[in-house]
């Protein structure tokens, strides 16, 4: 096999498959061709960042495995997106996670490349026991304010889980008028598994609807600002006035009385 080969195959392994990087560098190790000698060096390297990555996860587990072993079997992330925008609405999510199949890379979506989030998305509704959504709308926010219309979210997310959890996770606050036990933890989002999976859902379902309305409202950039408050958003807003999906409550500052 020449040299060229052997570096698609190294391309074609995925970066999660342990056992295909390992088979690689043992296959090819004692070859002394200069190039598959590098081939060989970025395998390795590949597999030492797998290895950490799977203690990095590990640890992202803590919090789950510490209420299971306490007896709870449902154990729900919840995460939003969408509160600082000045157009578009806050959207929610509710995660439960499998017990026996570690989704690796997860973590705070606002750490990720789009690419990956993206990928995570679609691993996460695949492998999930559950997930649900809540998407509270920009008149919603007007009418009852941010911080209730988040609250109503999580709601949404929890009611639209096909499984009842019997713990939540959230990320840093307490959700009023839910009887099911909740557990904040502030910057969840970097340390739960469970949280980190709701915020990258969350994140990834608003900015589709964001990148949609973009199409719907050309001019404002939605695609990507996604509705926060960019410098060609508030020109654009200061030019032509409000769409309805602004949120009135948030663009006083931009437009004239």
């Amino acid at each position: 096999m020449n040299i060229q080969e052997i570096k698609t195959q190294l391309s074609s392994i995925s970066d999660t498959d342990y056992d295909g990087i390992s088979k690689f560098i043992l296959d090819y190790s004692n070859d002394l061709r200069s190039g598959v000698v590098t081939t060989v060096n970025q395998a390795k390297k590949k597999l030492v960042q797998l290895e950490t990555e799977y203690l990095r996860s590990e640890k992202m587990l803590s919090f789950e495995k510490k209420y299971r072993s306490l007896g709870h079997q449902a154990i729900c992330g919840i995460d939003e997106v969408g509160r600082g925008p000045l157009a578009g609405p806050v959207v929610a999510c509710a995660v439960i996670l499998p017990t026996d199949d570690t989704i690796l890379y997860l973590n705070d979506s606002k750490q990720l490349s789009a690419k990956k989030r993206e990928q995570l998305y679609e691993e996460i509704i695949e492998r999930a026991v559950a997930y649900g959504i809540g998407i509270v709308s920009e008149q919603r926010i007007d009418e009852i304010n941010i911080l209730q219309a988040t609250y109503e979210a999580m709601r949404m997310a929890i009611s639209n889980l096909s499984v009842t959890p019997d713990l939540l996770l959230n990320d840093a606050v307490r959700i009023p008028e839910v009887e099911i036990k909740q557990v904040p933890i502030v910057k969840g989002d970097t340390l739960s598994a469970s949280i980190a999976a709701a915020s990258i859902v969350a994140k990834v379902t608003r900015d589709r609807m964001m990148k949609s309305y973009d199409e719907i409202y050309p001019g404002y950039d939605f695609s990507s600002n996604m509705g926060y408050g960019s410098a060609k958003h508030i020109e654009a807003l200061k030019k032509n006035g409000p769409t309805p999906i602004h949120r009135k409550s948030f663009i006083s500052n931009f437009i004239e009385k």
